[in-house]
């Protein structure tokens, strides 16, 4: 599968995809990463090629999750064309089907403001962390009822746990969001971090999570938050997710020299340690930054054994003691900004181009 050739003009392409299809000699570091992390990935239904250079982060995600579950020694199954991904770790199997969280008809695309100085200054987290939570509920919602009117009635679905992999991609700066929004959705558990700079005093012992019951839609409805605080969702079994599952992992994992990677880590003294390298000696695999939320709800849970890794978070709540439990989270990826630098192809001496994705 040849992702990377052109199928069509330059205005029909995707800015991503313009972007890392230059042809610049720079590029070879990340090609061959991406090639790693597509190798027997299959293209069913001959379409995955056009999606990937045309509508780019969907595509992007389903590989990145291919990659996990190969690291993980998972088995595929290509037999269906739907869900996404059926596979199966030791004695169990289950389904995972793949979406994105995008950006509304009439809003800004993640990649139409660039992340300049000012973008910072101005961002406000609620806000954005409001936007987050409404793109995901939709695609939740979505990916939702697609099992309920279709996925459940297929022999190879029913009896296995179901899993939604969501990425977000609904807004610039999607990133920043990291997982505030995703656990206010489905557990109700909001971290307001605009609050706690505003009035540190009022948080002796840092960051406090909060209910907000629930979120406001332009058009003035509501969503209720905690999807996985009742039984409505107990046909979903668990959500992956990763904020950081971006072009920016294929920075931090190709070797390239001229990339340099700034990482934030949690440690398991609960100090934050922050790195800065060359690609070429960066750390981070491809399951860091991943993320698992288990449905203490679901109808055919998926076992904590079969995500359980160092680095990876696994998140579930007491439902009777209303209270939350994880495994690995301060002992994970963070954040990471990654930067590459080129040089112009017709003069050499020209440094300082570069690029954030």
């Amino acid at each position: 599968m040849d992702l990377l050739k052109p199928l069509y003009e330059q205005d029909r392409l995707h800015p991503h995809f313009r972007t890392i299809s230059d042809g610049r000699p720079g590029r070879l570091y990340q090609r061959e990463e991406l090639q790693r992390w597509l190798d027997g990935f299959p293209d069913r239904d001959n379409k995955f090629v056009r999606e990937f250079q045309t509508t780019f982060n969907s595509s992007f995600w389903e590989i990145y999750l291919h990659a996990v579950f190969r690291e993980y020694g998972f088995a595929f199954d290509w037999t269906y064309p739907a869900p996404d991904f059926l596979v199966s770790s030791a004695d169990i199997t289950f389904t995972v089907e793949a979406t994105t969280a995008n950006h509304s008809i009439d809003a800004t695309p993640e990649w139409g403001r660039p992340m300049t100085a000012e973008f910072f200054e101005d961002v406000d987290f609620n806000e954005l962390n409001r936007v987050a939570i409404i793109r995901l509920a939709n695609a939740f919602m979505s990916k939702s009822q697609k099992f309920q009117d279709k996925y459940q009635h297929h022999p190879h679905v029913q009896g296995h746990p179901f899993v939604l992999a969501v990425a977000p991609f609904e807004q610039p700066g999607f990133n920043l969001q990291a997982y505030r929004a995703i656990e206010a959705l489905l557990f109700d558990y909001y971290v307001d971090e605009a609050e706690y700079l505003a009035n540190p005093e009022r948080f002796p012992n840092g960051l406090e999570g909060k209910s907000l019951g629930s979120v406001q839609k332009d058009n003035g409805a509501e969503i209720e938050l905690g999807f996985f605080d009742c039984l409505r969702f107990s046909h979903i079994s668990a959500v992956i997710f990763s904020n950081l599952a971006t072009w920016g992992k294929v920075d931090a994992m190709c070797g390239n020299p001229d990339a340099i990677i700034s990482s934030v880590w949690s440690l398991p003294n609960g100090e934050m340690k922050r790195t800065v390298s060359r690609g070429n000696e960066a750390s981070e695999g491809i399951t860091d930054g991943l993320r698992i939320y288990h449905n203490p709800f679901a109808t055919t849970p998926l076992p904590l054994e079969v995500f359980r890794r160092e680095g990876v978070m696994q998140m579930w709540a007491d439902p009777y003691a209303r209270s939350l439990i994880s495994e690995q989270a301060e002992n994970c990826l963070q954040s990471r900004t990654a930067m590459t630098f080129f040089v112009k192809d017709d003069d050499p001496s020209c440094e300082g181009l570069s690029e954030k994705i």
